[in-house]
């Protein structure tokens, strides 16, 4: 153990209720900054994980077609300059299995599946609701979404992998309309109508989707909505959908299609995730403020109590930079205890929050806080903590090592 660092133990052991303060408002800061992470980050995660589950990590929605001008140039009318102006985009795919059978030589692909989807009516015994009907080949969709666990009625998808003539329905359809499994629903569309059975129902969680989607087999809803060819788009899911972006811009430079991946369908809500996130940041910062103010107390009183200690110490041949470490070093002990209990308040408060019932069925549904700790955040807490903390910490220390002993004994010391 250093002789600076002993000192400066000593020192600060002399003020316990200041150092007691600065210490608990640091590991306030450190703690409540990794609550607030750790649950926007939940929030995040869980909407994410839920989208990509439901809608995939990328779509291949329309044909891309150069679109070009042409010029005649001046006394040679068989001559022409064709200028490139932009592209045209193409509704829809026009050869699904052409595409799907290119896009599954991609490494990271995991799964394609062709979905062919349409505005109808569904009408019950009960009311009548405007839905969207998406035709899938179940055998492909298996490996796009997470449809097959999203069933919340015991039968399941048996009837209708059996049935061409079943539909899955949402949760929140089913019970705008009063629908139970085996019920029949009458689905129209430009004034013809067919009637299915509800195979099984589903619950994604999220509302949009689960009061709209409808669920039949894809060569049904071809029959459906005449269309006989095509697809309205390809869903894809990924071994890695963080790689979305590089992947969808490489494909659609192969495929000349049209390709989002998540973070642009998303980009929206990602924004405000992000939005909330600094803005948490911001407000629990307060307490590290706080805490650096308190440190910058703790050692301007210090340094006034302390000056006889400090010539005593300067006439024993301590430098300068002796002494502003000595002082930079109380700060560094607060930081280290209250980066070390901080970190452990903030872990076990976010563990309770997690336990914390919390009914959500808006945007996606839970029933309870969703935490999701990471490094990073224990990373920013306390780095946060260790600049404002060490630059409050720097003004005292800096007036301390100016003192003079002969200025001190004479009592003009500033």
């Amino acid at each position: 153990m250093s002789p600076n660092f002993r000192i400066a133990f000593r020192f600060l052991t002399a003020k316990k209720r200041a150092m007691l303060m600065s210490l608990s408002c640091t590991v306030l800061g450190v703690g409540l900054f990794i609550v607030t992470q750790a649950t926007t980050s939940g929030f995040e995660e869980f909407f994410v994980k839920t989208l990509l589950g439901t809608d995939g990590a990328m779509r291949i929605e329309d044909r891309i077609q150069d679109t070009l001008r042409s010029m005649e140039v001046a006394g040679s009318p068989d001559f022409q300059i064709r200028q490139r102006e932009g592209v045209k985009y193409i509704e829809g795919v026009e050869e699904p299995q052409v595409i799907m059978d290119t896009v599954r030589s991609f490494a990271n692909v995991r799964g394609v599946s062709a979905v062919l989807r349409g505005n109808v009516q569904v009408s019950s015994s009960f009311k009548t609701e405007d839905a969207q009907v998406f035709g899938i080949k179940l055998e492909d969709h298996r490996f796009v979404s997470e449809l097959e666990r999203k069933i919340t009625t015991p039968e399941g998808l048996g009837k209708f992998q059996e049935s061409a003539g079943s539909a899955l329905v949402g949760r929140v359809l089913a019970d705008r309309l009063q629908l139970t499994v085996n019920e029949s629903i009458v689905i129209n569309v430009r004034g013809e109508s067919r009637r299915y059975v509800v195979a099984a129902i589903y619950e994604t969680g999220v509302r949009d989707i689960d009061k709209t989607r409808i669920y039949i087999d894809l060569a049904e809803a071809r029959s459906l909505l005449r269309k006989p060819t095509g697809a309205t788009f390809l869903q894809i899911s990924l071994h890695d959908p963080k790689r979305a972006r590089q992947e969808a811009a490489h494909m659609e430079e192969v495929l000349r299609h049209s390709v989002r991946p998540w973070q642009e369908r998303e980009k929206e809500w990602l924004s405000v995730f992000r939005a909330l996130s600094v803005s948490s940041a911001i407000t629990v910062t307060v307490f590290t403020l706080i805490a650096s103010l308190a440190m910058f107390n703790t050692l301007a009183m210090i340094v006034l109590e302390k000056t006889k200690d400090i010539a005593i110490l300067r006439s024993m041949g301590y430098e300068r930079r002796d002494i502003t470490r000595i002082f930079l070093w109380q700060a560094a002990i607060v930081l280290a205890i209250g980066a070390i209990v901080g970190g452990i308040f903030g872990a076990a408060v976010s563990w309770g929050v997690s336990l914390v019932p919390l009914p959500i069925n808006t945007l996606f549904k839970t029933e309870h806080f969703i935490v999701a700790l990471s490094p990073w955040h224990f990373v920013q807490a306390i780095t946060t903590a260790v600049v404002m903390v060490m630059i409050a910490s720097l003004v005292p220390a800096r007036r301390a090592a100016r003192l003079e002993p002969g200025d001190i004994v004479r009592g003009t010391a500033q």
